[in-house]
């Protein structure tokens, strides 16, 4: 399995306090919390400031599972390449979303919806609860999950009804948070996690990690060949081979 992880890394850059918790980017943290639960996974990662954020034609062919943090800089990513994520995810590539991400170009693009919440970075203990505990991405973290100190995460969260809610948060404050659910989009599959910040040592935490690669696992496909769905016309008794259609009005000869 081919796992690309996508990192924006600009707060190790300019901010020292972020640098001390993830002096190699937080995008290789996840990258090796991935690693360490998925030993035979082949995993790279990749930053907003490569050529083409790092995202070609030519990556992405390759690539089984995206994972995706972005949070100060969505901006700056390039609608093409945007555009260029989203055919592969409907085409069968997983995508995982983590935390801040929400808000990425891509993330609201596929859910279709300002994918907004209410926040507060003030230390909260969040709590994480298993609502799915037979899901696989569930699998061989605690009930709880108990993070000391994080980012708030609140609804309302503008997304749409999940296929599969498996995660919802609580927080010292008294607010919830869907946390962690699944969404399917043409061929592909994706995963929504939410704990993790750039000012706390979220990625390091072992159950955090577990569930990210769980995520990883889930979101792969099986088809033979990545493609988009696509319209075909079937005859009569012919269950097998579909015809390529246009649409229902057909230009005349002479046009």
């Amino acid at each position: 399995m081919n796992v690309l992880v996508w990192g924006e890394n600009r707060h190790e850059q300019v901010e020292p306090h972020v640098r001390e918790i993830y002096p190699d980017g937080m995008h290789e943290t996840i990258a090796a919390g991935i690693a360490e639960n998925l030993p035979d996974a082949k995993i790279s990662t990749t930053t907003l400031d490569e050529p083409e954020h790092g995202l070609t034609e030519e990556v992405l062919a390759q690539t089984d599972v995206l994972v995706w943090w972005g949070h100060a800089a969505h901006g700056e990513v390039d609608d093409k390449v945007v555009d260029r994520v989203y055919q592969h995810v409907l085409s069968g590539m997983g995508l995982v979303v983590l935390h801040s991400g929400h808000w990425s170009k891509i993330f609201g693009k596929l859910m279709g919806t300002t994918c907004t919440l209410r926040w507060r970075s003030e230390r909260d203990r969040e709590l994480v609860w298993t609502v799915n505990p037979t899901h696989p991405i569930a699998q061989g973290v605690p009930h709880p999950i108990v993070i000391e100190q994080q980012e708030m995460y609140g609804e309302f969260f503008d997304i749409p009804v999940p296929d599969e809610l498996i995660f919802v948060s609580s927080f010292s404050g008294g607010e919830v948070f869907r946390s962690g659910c699944t969404f399917r989009r043409g061929h592909g599959k994706i995963f929504y996690f939410s704990p993790g910040d750039q000012d706390y040592p979220v990625y390091h935490h072992k159950d955090v990690r577990k569930v990210i690669a769980n995520g990883v696992q889930w979101a792969r496909t099986d088809l033979p060949k990545r493609a988009l769905p696509t319209l075909l016309r079937y005859e009569t008794d012919d269950f097998f081979n579909g015809h390529g259609y246009t649409g229902p009005i057909e230009e005349p000869a002479d046009a």
